[in-house]
């Protein structure tokens, strides 16, 4: 029988008993469709962590009273008994660091953003020096960032996030507009570019001012975060880090021998972390598949042993007219693999479709993986295969007088 043919025959089988194909393809499409919303979900945060990441550069890393990621209450009541981290931390690291092509630090808090009859509640509001817009990669697409003399004499200017222009000044040209923060006038003299939605919450609702003005009106109780950038990756960035964790530990009297009092993060740090978080994700999904996959074989073995049962006459005319067993074994794996790459077929669709309902609804980042559609429907197939032996080997040793005779 030619390859063509009997992909026909299964097709034609497929369409005839539809009930039965979509029980019997189920386990399959859950199989693959699982792996692939998953893949499609954990690609597209991976490329979300990395360009929120990298937006700093791969050569900037932070210096804070405690990491970003706390896995257990242990780790945060240590953490909590940590002295905090100042604006003269960072003017002494400033100063001394010669490997440090620039060096930041900011504060962050929310509040409530009015102007006029229009407000806006839950902004982030950010404290921030004048080297900070640049190593956060920001662009300033209207006005300018800050200056040091800013900084230094606490002026009371903004820059603001595009939903503040579009919600708070109504659109308008925001420039010398005034706004209050938390009650505090500010004129704004910049506007960030769009960043658009991230998880479902909006990266443009917020207000950058000059990290002094940010203290005298939310205080310095609060730890400051050490941002420094090293200029290259590499050496240039391990020297930048060491000089830093030495000068740090120098400002806060650490003695020699004892552990750091504080927590220093490079890219890698919150790279390694989230590729173990996406790991346990995507082996949880392989585990889903694989059981799956497994009842979607044991289904498509069973039918399949019902259509050798069902065309056992049929087996029996082709064996009659010359057909070899490995002709009709080949018939019947054919068949299942058909039964099974279809099934694959669907589960990416459904995958897909998963993953971008989630992204639609819940703004959860996804990236569709090309390599994971391939690897679905192969495994797909070979599931087919290995699951149609043991029906195609029957159908194969059949004799064909017996068949003959079973529906006389």
């Amino acid at each position: 029988m030619e390859f063509r043919e009997a992909v026909k025959i299964a097709l034609q089988s497929l369409w005839s008993n539809k009930l039965r194909s979509v029980l019997t393809l189920l386990g399959v499409v859950i199989g693959v469709g699982s792996v692939i919303a998953v893949v499609t979900l954990v690609n597209g945060a991976n490329v979300y962590v990395a360009e929120k990441i990298y937006r700093y550069g791969a050569d900037v890393f932070t210096v804070s009273k405690q990491p970003t990621v706390i896995t257990s209450y242990e780790e945060y009541s240590k953490f909590q008994k940590r002295k905090i981290l100042r604006l003269d931390d960072y003017r002494f690291v400033l100063e001394h660091c010669k490997h440090c092509q620039a060096v930041g630090a900011t504060q962050t808090s929310t509040g409530k953003v009015v102007s006029g009859t229009h407000s806006t509640t839950d902004t982030d509001i950010r404290g921030w020096t004048s080297s900070m817009p640049p190593m956060y990669n920001l662009n300033v697409v209207l006005g300018r960032s800050f200056t040091p003399t800013e900084e230094e004499h606490n002026a009371h200017v903004a820059i603001i996030g595009t939903d503040i222009q579009d919600n708070v000044l109504g659109g308008n040209d925001p420039l010398g507009q005034e706004i209050r923060v938390d009650g505090v006038p500010y004129t704004v003299i910049g506007v960030g570019e769009k960043q658009g939605k991230s998880f479902g919450s909006s990266q443009d609702n917020w207000v950058a001012v000059p990290i002094t003005t940010f203290q005298r009106t939310y205080g310095s109780s609060k730890s400051v975060r050490l941002y420094a950038k090293a200029g290259a990756t590499g050496e240039p960035l391990n020297a930048a880090v060491e000089e830093v964790r030495t000068l740090v530990r120098s400002e806060r009297h650490n003695r020699p021998g004892e552990e750091d009092d504080f927590s220093l993060d490079t890219n890698d740090s919150f790279v390694g972390l989230w590729n173990q978080i996406s790991g346990s994700f995507e082996a949880v999904a392989v585990a889903i598949a694989g059981v799956s996959l497994v009842v979607g074989g044991i289904v498509i073995m069973n039918i399949m042993l019902v259509s050798v049962t069902e065309r056992t006459r049929e087996i029996g005319v082709r064996k009659a007219l010359g057909a070899k067993r490995k002709d009709v074994m080949l018939q019947f794996l054919i068949e299942s693999a058909t039964l099974s790459l279809v099934g694959g077929a669907f589960g990416v669709i459904g995958g897909v479709g998963v993953a971008q309902g989630i992204t639609f609804a819940l703004g959860f980042p996804s990236s569709l993986a090309v390599w994971s559609i391939f690897a679905g429907l192969f495994v797909a197939t070979a599931t087919g295969l290995f699951f149609g032996v043991y029906p195609a080997r029957k159908a194969a040793m059949l004799n064909p007088i017996t068949a003959l005779r079973s529906e006389l």
